[in-house]
């Protein structure tokens, strides 16, 4: 087995490579002078079990074409299976056209792309549309985050709670978290303007007294989260944490997060925050270990099983 990596999270490949007791594969990936990716390996691959860990976050476009090159590198380098193990799918959001809309289905495109380069297999975390699985042609393992985030919690040992969704359509991650937190449920109404921009309408639940938590797979602009926690606040709970599996946090996002009356933002690390934000209250915690079990079933042919969510 040979685990390599891309330029997108150095650390958290880093981390995978330290849960699965093995060094980083050597896989340099550099620029040509004309701004081209440049990839080549170090070692031989031929005839082995092949893992790449890359996430497709921001700068997106080049995190991108930088895996499809290394599938092809690799596929064309005989290695007899390769897994693209993608913390984070970018462009996940773009997974349906809305009624008499002219818009790309660009998750579909995308998934295309990684399977034409070559990839045999997929690995992910929290899909923002786990319906996205079937826009691939080749199995989809799909590890939830649900876990990493309740254990923090756990650890905590924290009462009075009620995970609120901030929307709709988070409101089967916020459950599961409810269920393996015992505590209460609710979610904000919200409605999308545009695709920078939600209005906020009302919260459904009680969360009067109690410490909330604000549960999302993706924090991107930062817009919808902080203005639930407002209106959460005024609704009367004591506290609101924000927790989320992929912080984007890109445009105004930093701003609004330091900005807000949050306790605590409990960050996973699919996507590297060092840089964007330094704040006492950010905790990152670490999907390492989950990716690095799910690497290890799946080099043994084992089930990986479903967690938390």
């Amino acid at each position: 087995m040979v685990v390599l990596h891309g330029n997108s999270n150095h650390a958290l490949a880093a981390d995978i490579c330290s849960e699965l007791g093995l060094e980083p594969g050597r896989a340099q990936v550099d620029r040509f002078p004309d701004g081209e990716i440049a990839v080549s390996l170090g070692e031989d691959v031929r005839g082995k079990d092949v893992f790449i860990v890359q996430s497709t976050c921001p700068p997106v476009n080049e995190n991108l074409l930088e895996l499809l090159v290394m599938i092809d590198c690799v596929k064309r380098s005989s290695a007899a299976r390769i897994t693209a193990v993608i913390p984070y799918f970018g462009y996940a959001r773009q997974d349906r056209r809305e009624q008499g809309a002219r818009v790309p289905i660009s998750a579909k495109l995308v998934a295309n792309l990684i399977v034409t380069s070559g990839a045999d297999r997929v690995v992910t975390m929290d899909l923002h549309c786990e319906q996205i699985q079937g826009f691939f042609d080749i199995p989809v393992d799909h590890v939830y985050g649900g876990s990493v985030i309740i254990d923090h919690f756990n650890q905590k040992k924290m009462t009075d709670l009620v995970v609120v969704s901030p929307d709709v359509g988070a409101i089967k991650m916020a459950r599961a978290y409810s269920q393996g937190l015992g505590a209460r449920l609710a979610t904000v109404d919200k409605r999308r303007i545009s695709g920078t921009e939600t209005e906020i309408g009302f919260v459904i639940g009680d969360v009067d007294g109690l410490h909330a938590i604000l549960a999302d797979d993706v924090i991107a602009t930062g817009g919808s989260i902080t203005a639930a926690a407002g209106i959460i606040l005024e609704k009367g709970a004591k506290s609101v944490t924000l927790a989320c599996t992929h912080p984007v946090l890109c445009g105004p996002a930093v701003e609004r997060l330091l900005a807000s009356p949050a306790q605590e933002f409990a960050f996973v690390d699919t996507i590297p925050v060092d840089g964007k934000i330094s704040d006492d209250r950010v905790v990152i915690l670490s999907c390492a270990p989950a990716f690095a079990n799910a690497i290890r079933k799946i080099h043994k042919s084992a089930l990986i099983g479903r967690s938390s969510l």
